[in-house]
């Protein structure tokens, strides 16, 4: 299981845009789907978008369809979550994840031990 690590976030107005990336120092995730996860103060924590291991299959939550994008640099073993027009309900700790991309494992995410310290994204005027 690859131990992933988030960075890019931060404090933005509404409207604004972030760019988050999910690295495997150490290690490729070339050959891994890899998710984006968030979760809100109080809340649970939700799927928010997948890209497979290709990057030809991607996969977004209702929520952020049409505003985030998400995709991949396997030369720099970089995975990104491009986010646009946000909104102060994005505010969240994102998290990204090696886990395969369905939209399924997005709604309902299984059991998973290897979070990572997430990246803080803060959406407020």
């Amino acid at each position: 299981q690859l131990q992933l690590v988030e960075s890019g976030g931060g404090l933005v107005q509404p409207g604004g845009s972030l760019r988050l990336s999910c690295v495997a120092p150490g290690s490729t995730l070339d050959y891994y789907a890899i998710g984006w996860f968030r979760q809100a103060p109080g809340k649970e924590r939700e799927g928010v978008s997948c890209i497979s291991s290709s990057g030809g299959t991607t996969n977004f939550a209702d929520s952020v369809k049409g505003r985030f994008r998400i995709s991949r640099d396997n030369a720099k073993g970089t995975v990104y979550l491009q986010m646009n027009y946000l909104k102060p309900e994005d505010t969240a700790i994102y998290y990204c994840a090696q886990l395969p991309c369905t939209l399924t494992i997005l709604r309902t995410i299984p059991d998973y031990d290897y979070w990572g310290q997430g990246t803080q994204v803060t959406v407020s005027s």
